[in-house]
């Protein structure tokens, strides 16, 4: 695979279910409807409706002295008969608002004390909850009624974590220190699949962002080669994580409607990052190009090309601080303005 060569076969992103084609950025905004209607029928399931009401309750502030004295807040976000989840936002030291780093990692710890303070250093706020309060992994027997309902087989567990990124969103609309039109969304691994979801789907996010994300997230159903993960690999493992009808495509990669340039063009014009690895075959860096060549084509119409990157290193599965440093780095360039630094222009020949 040539670097820059778009792989011939993945579905028409331009081609209207009428068999009309969109011409112009004017006609983009009624096929991103089509398009998003058939990711969540098809292979995640709708999201969880909005709550009538949530709030956000700040339950203690700790100043950290071990990163140089800024805080973080431990925060409730309460959404009623929605249930809740936890919120842990750390906020730089000096005055704000200060753009925000959004994980739903919680639950893994990837981000230790030191990415954290390297984030915090460079004037980001960083929030945090665990995804799996609000859709357990694996899924487990005596759930409450509502937990069920959020977890039920109609939209999937990917869908649920989405849903909880943007609930996360609402609750940092209500802390003061935070720039809430500088808000960037990042998971790692299934994760990963989860805020590339929760970034297609809401405009309020203007950095979205995917560390080895994978089937199902960054990369490519059609082109799996050996090592990696399949359809019918992840739908038989984890069918809780998608819309039932995804797996009726396994072995039929090729005749799917969709394919995941799909999603990461419904974050166009928007800024997006996938980050990979060239050691992670599971995770099939080889098809994340292939989508990425393909979402490009959006932001080209959209006039927004330089906004859609990709940038692979070494190694394998991880959320290493690397990933974490060309995020901020793509974070500058989306919401300060920076200029881009040569290590995101940098694309390797994944294959002879």
């Amino acid at each position: 695979m040539l670097p820059g060569s778009p792989a011939p076969d993945l579905p028409d992103l331009f081609l209207f279910q009428d068999g009309a084609r969109v011409h112009t950025a004017q006609d983009w905004p009624r096929r991103r409807r089509e398009i998003q209607s058939t990711l969540l029928t098809l292979q995640y399931g709708p999201l969880p409706a909005v709550p009538d009401a949530l709030h956000c309750a700040v339950l203690h502030v700790a100043t950290l002295r071990r990163m140089d004295n800024a805080q973080l807040l431990s925060c409730r976000i309460d959404m009623g008969g929605d249930g809740a989840f936890m919120l842990r936002v750390f906020m730089p030291t000096g005055a704000g608002p200060f753009p925000v780093v959004l994980n739903g990692d919680g639950c893994w710890h990837y981000a230790d004390d030191g990415v954290i303070a390297a984030m915090l250093r460079r004037r980001y706020a960083f929030a945090q909850f665990n995804r799996v309060e609000v859709a357990p992994d694996p899924p487990t027997a005596g759930l409450d009624a509502k937990t069920e309902a959020k977890t039920s087989p109609a939209h999937g567990a990917i869908a649920a974590w989405a849903w909880a990124y943007q609930r996360a969103v609402d609750a940092l609309q209500q802390i003061a220190q935070v720039d809430c039109t500088c808000i960037a969304v990042v998971g790692h691994s299934r994760g990963g699949k989860a805020s590339l979801l929760a970034g297609a789907t809401d405009p309020r996010i203007m950095v979205t962002s995917a560390n080895n994300s994978g089937a199902g997230g960054a990369g490519c159903w059609r082109h799996a080669g050996p090592g990696v993960e399949t359809l019918a690999d992840i739908t038989q493992a984890f069918p809780d994580w998608f819309a039932p009808a995804l797996q009726d495509y396994a072995g039929r990669e090729f005749e799917l409607p969709l394919d995941q340039h799909f999603l990461k063009a419904l974050v166009a014009p928007r800024a997006l990052l996938t980050t990979e690895a060239l050691g992670d075959l599971w995770a099939n860096p080889a098809g994340t190009w292939h989508t990425h060549v393909a979402a490009r084509a959006a932001y080209q119409l959209l006039g927004a090309e330089d906004a859609c990157r990709v940038a692979y290193r070494e190694g394998g599965h991880d959320h290493s601080p690397a990933d974490w440093d060309v995020l901020l780095d793509h974070c500058d360039v989306a919401l300060r303005g920076a200029a881009l630094k040569p290590a995101l222009h940098h694309v390797y020949a994944l294959a002879p």
